[in-house]
């Protein structure tokens, strides 16, 4: 039965189950809906294929009965749940086709007895877990198709097994940094896409092996080094795409003269593009796009900005919007010729190398609103705007979307969906936005607003698609980000006006003789001009420095006074710089001179990482045997404090305070696990590392500390970091550590927000060892609200406390795999998406053998750490929770170097 593209609806009739002599049933691109029925069972079937439909539930198990099956083909519909094992009885099949769905868990094991498979696709879908390495038993592969999975690195090294691929595409994987894979024995290799999977290091020269590869994207990883000369010999390469690394020396004179399609944008490189080059495809970026930067050729003149985005120009409610028809798409720069804004974008459609990159209201889709709704840009992978040579100041800016290449009636066109995130200044403030979803339905225009700030003279816009959503509706190579058009105004008020021409010139005239005279009083005292060779490294690289002069005289030469904090990686210093800026001052235990580039390198990763709900690190200090780190200063000291300090230290937080502060710090942690560039897990949170700012908004402090360790000069830790009572089971018992022992800790900072009450002081009964251990018994008497801080009294949302409650309880699950991950945390809190019921109880007869081996973990914790550090040691490390930046964490002794925890910051 072959009944392709006829837009049948309804429900899938369960009666074709009953067709045992049936052997292709092939209802590609239609509008059939329901559950995939359980009557499948034992028949002759060879092909089902049912792409491009919404049909939703489960899998059904019993699909796994059809023995004679060899192509299952169920790639976008609305599936949901977990794979059935079943599945991994069929033995005759070779194409496996579940991608764009809404799958969950992990890859059943079952699967690698699928050793005929020679096409797998998952891409967009929300697996979990690692990538497993039974894939090397799939030696008759030739595709692989895993983008946008959700699932963690690094690439197993079993995938050297499999010498027949011709077409691997693996993106977008969160866990631990990886060196390149060894893919030196897949010779047959025509397309590799490697984006965004954490790969650090050099490219290896042996890609140049790969003579037969089409399509080469290594693009958003953390290489380095340059590009090898062993890629020139790779004859049939028509796509080369190494955007947003940290490449680095000249541009080689064979990539200048390569005639295809090249990508180097984002990177470090060195060597100006020169004139005489015009014919290369590599012009096309600009030469500052070739860095990390995007310089003003004058001063800021700009304060606004209207773009209509794949349109032409014309007025739209008042404003002048430019115009935005350069038809070129493959990854490509352009610069207006004013100067005011840029454009860029990654990538290539896939299936459809032709695809145009403006959209058209493609169905004819009734629109209400301004007509840059009619039109869009679009971009396969990454698509970048910037405003150019901009004041500094605070803007407003509103970005314009309507999704217009659907169709809105019941048939498979409208069945398609576009997922992609949005980010402003490096922050991404929409994960897995969907157009239609938002704006609630196609042809519908939705506008997002954000205030941010510009502080270097370039506002970037940032739309990435992360692999999820349909890539085949309505025909393949629809996806990727689109947007209609883009609104920036200033916030502020334009400081040069009132002023004339010649009071500037005089003022200006002035001031330089004022700095001259200034510049050669500092010379002659020895202040500038005398650094040593260090600081001039550390300043190249971009790291932020401070002179030990200027932290010294900020801090009235460590005054006693000024010591605000003291923990386990040393003393804290409140300090104010000349211009008046209030910072503090970490002072790290002494050490030697010998690492302080590896330090660095780290120091300069972190204070790279901006967002909202992160305390800013500033840079560092460097000099003899002090090191130092400058962070911003956080008025209000630590959440530690506020709930359960000393009487006189305590903060009032009423209850939408709490709220907020649970919220940021979810924030927090997901930017850090999920959106950053570098994927960390801080191992330590707890209330003394969320401080609070003027506003009492949440800040996390301390993330990515946890791999300095002073012990033989060296940066990297593979002890265990932490805190008793906020460890997660798994990481104080055997080491091991992903993001879900944040998780962890945030269900129990969570605890404490609503109670009030820290969880390792607490015990209203003997028999309890922390507040957690209360709050799962109240929870299954009905009384969770008993823990809500009395100092509320009803002036609390009994609905959001019982949320707060129950979402800590889920976080705190003694098992790592049922854990939220931050982004799903965020979600909930904020009541977007269900709670779905803590997974532990305890039972009248205290017998819940899962609950009684989380007591024992958390006992046995205590216990080790007790035995591995005197008491004072213990007592040291605690002493003090009056100032922000304190950190108690405790490094336990381990024989093993585990390396999960090697491998994170």
């Amino acid at each position: 039965i072959y009944l392709k593209r006829q837009n049948i609806s309804g429900f899938f009739p369960s009666e074709f189950g009953n067709l045992t002599q049936l052997k292709v049933l092939d209802l590609t691109r239609n509008y059939l809906s329901g559950p995939l029925p359980t009557s499948f069972g034992p028949n002759s079937l060879v092909i089902l294929s049912l792409l491009g439909n919404r049909l939703s539930g489960q899998i059904p198990a019993e699909i796994g009965n059809i023995a004679s099956l060899e192509e299952l083909v169920l790639e976008s519909n609305q599936l949901v749940g977990p794979l059935p094992p079943s599945l991994g009885n069929l033995s005759k099949l070779k194409r496996l086709f579940l991608s764009a769905n809404n799958f969950t868990g992990t890859i059943p094991e079952t699967f690698s007895k699928l050793t005929n498979l020679t096409n797998f696709r998952i891409d967009g879908n929300s697996l979990s877990g690692p990538i497993p390495s039974f894939i090397g038993k799939w030696t008759k592969l030739t595709r692989l198709d895993m983008q946008g999975t959700s699932m963690e690195g690094p690439i197993p090294t079993t995938i050297s097994q499999l010498t027949l691929l011709t077409d691997l595409r693996i993106t977008d994987l969160s866990g631990p940094t990886m060196t390149f894979p060894d893919l030196k024995n897949l010779k047959l290799l025509q397309r590799l896409e490697l984006r965004n999977c954490l790969i650090t290091g050099p490219i290896p020269d042996e890609i140049g092996e790969l003579t037969n590869l089409a399509t080469l994207d290594l693009s958003f990883n953390m290489l380095t080094g340059p590009i090898p000369d062993s890629i020139q010999g790779l004859n049939y390469l028509y796509y080369l795409f190494l955007t947003n690394n940290s490449l680095s020396g000249p541009i080689q004179d064979w990539i200048l003269s390569f005639k295809h399609n090249i990508d180097l944008s984002y990177n470090n490189f060195t060597k100006n593009l020169a004139s005489s080059h015009s014919s290369s495809a590599v012009t096309s970026a600009s030469t500052f796009c070739l860095k990390r930067d995007l310089p003003c050729a004058g001063k800021p003149q700009y304060k606004s900005l209207f773009i209509n985005c794949g349109g032409e120009e014309g007025e739209f409610e008042g404003n002048n919007y430019v115009g935005d028809l350069q038809p070129d798409g493959t990854s490509n720069f352009v610069l207006r010729n004013d100067g005011q804004w840029a454009y860029s974008s990654t990538g290539v459609y896939l299936g459809n190398a032709n695809r145009d990159y403006i959209a058209q209201n493609t169905f004819s889709l009734n629109i209400s609103g301004p007509d840059y709704y009619q039109n869009a840009r679009l971009s396969p992978v990454s698509l970048n705007y910037y405003g150019l040579c901009l004041p500094k100041g605070n803007y407003k800016v509103k970005l314009h979307f309507a999704e217009i290449m659907f169709s809105d009636d019941q048939t498979f066109n409208s069945l398609g969906r576009r997922i992609f995130d949005v980010s402003v200044q490096g922050i991404r403030y929409l994960k897995n936005f969907n157009i239609a979803e938002a704006a609630g339905g196609v042809g519908k225009g939705i506008t997002k607003e954000y205030d941010v700030d510009v502080d270097d003279g370039t506002l970037e816009i940032h739309l990435y698609w992360a692999g999820k959503g349909t890539a085949a509706i309505p025909d393949r190579g629809v996806y990727g980000p689109l947007i209609s058009a883009i609104e920036m105004i200033p916030n502020f008020e334009d400081p040069s006006k009132g002023l004339s021409a010649g009071a500037i010139v005089g003022i200006v005239a002035a001031s330089c003789g004022f700095v001259i005279l200034i510049l050669v009083a500092l010379w002659k005292m020895g202040f500038i001009g005398r650094k040593d060779t260090t600081d001039k490294e550390l300043l190249e690289m971009k790291t932020g420095y401070f002179s030990l002069r200027q932290i010294k005289a900020a801090t009235n030469n460590f005054d006693p006074a000024n010591k605000i904090g003291e923990g386990g990686f040393g003393p804290v210093y409140k300090g104010v710089l000349s211009d008046g800026d209030v910072i503090a001052v970490k002072q790290l235990s002494s050490k030697s001179k010998q690492g302080n580039r590896e330090f660095v390198n780290e120091i300069g990763m972190i204070s790279a990482l901006q967002h909202p709900n992160l305390v800013k690190l500033y840079g560092c200090c460097i000099e003899g045997n002090q090191l130092l780190l400058i962070y911003e200063y956080m008025e209000n000291n630590s959440l530690a404090r506020a709930l359960f300090g000393e009487q006189e230290q305590k903060l009032h937080l009423d209850w939408p305070t709490r709220m907020r502060i649970c919220v940021g710090i979810a924030r927090g942690l997901a930017y850090l696990h999920e959106e950053s560039r570098l994927k960390i897990v801080h191992r330590d949170i707890k209330a003394t590392n969320v401080l609070l700012d003027k506003d009492l908004n949440a800040k996390i402090s301390d993330f990515g500390l946890a791999k300095l360790d002073e012990e033989e000069n060296t940066h990297i830790s593979t002890r265990i970091a932490g805190t008793i009572g906020y460890m997660a089971p798994e990481y104080a018992m055997r080491g091991y550590l992903t993001d879900k022992a944040d998780v962890y800790s945030f269900g129990v900072v969570a605890l404490e927000i609503v109670s009030g009450k820290s969880n390792t002081k607490y015990r209203p009964k003997e028999e309890f060892v922390y507040l957690l251990d209360w709050a799962y018994v109240l929870q299954e008497q009905g009384n969770l609200l008993e823990l809500v801080d009395p100092s509320l009294g009803s002036k609390y949302s009994a609905e959001e406390a019982m949320r707060m409650l129950s979402l800590a309880l889920l976080c705190t699950n003694p098992s790592p795999t049922l854990r939220p991950t931050m982004s799903s945390v965020v979600s909930m809190l904020e009541g977007k998406t269900p709670i779905q019921a803590p997974i532990i109880k305890r039972s009248e007869s205290n017998q819940d053998a899962r609950f009684k081996a989380f007591e024992l973990l958390a006992q046995d914790s205590q216990t080790l750490v007790s035995s591995a550090f005197s008491q004072e040691s213990v007592e040291q490390r605690h002493k003090s929770e009056d100032g922000p930046w304190v950190d108690s964490s405790i490094s336990l002794p381990s024989g093993d170097d585990y390396s999960s925890t090697s491998k994170l910051l």
